[in-house]
């Protein structure tokens, strides 16, 4: 995980402007989100695991699955994601488990951040910064 201090940390936006804003620039909100913090995620490339520019955030107003929810971002950080190939060691046979247990479990959750795409991620952020601060 590599942190990149940015001026979106600290500000507070509408979360569904702000999706309504980022998403046609590649952005999602990860589905590892819960009620009262989630993340927005940039994937930068899937060739060798998935390397994403990450930009956290905390719901301050309402909760996050509604309209009105207000979020305050965190500092945006680069994550690298390795994930076994084949089967994953501990994958449960049957119709019912296949059902959830789709996926390998990372073979390396915080794997080191190919350095050819550290300036991106800078690049990235101050591309966010420009859209959301200078309005």
């Amino acid at each position: 995980m590599i942190e990149i201090r940015s001026k979106v940390e600290g500000k507070e936006f509408n979360l569904y402007k702000l999706e309504q804003e980022l998403k046609p620039l590649g952005y999602v909100i990860g589905g590892n989100w819960e009620y009262d913090h989630g993340y927005l995620d940039y994937k930068i490339d899937d060739e060798a695991g998935y390397q994403f520019l990450r930009i956290p955030f905390q719901a301050v107003d309402g909760q996050l699955d509604s309209k009105n929810a207000t979020v305050k971002l965190g500092r945006p950080f680069l994550l690298s994601h390795q994930y076994q190939m084949g089967l994953d060691d501990h994958a449960n046979i049957g119709n019912f488990s296949a059902s959830i247990n789709q996926f390998s479990e990372p073979e390396d959750a915080d794997a080191t951040f190919p350095e050819k795409y550290i300036e991106l991620g800078k690049t990235l952020v101050k591309e966010l910064e420009k859209v959301l601060l200078d309005r």
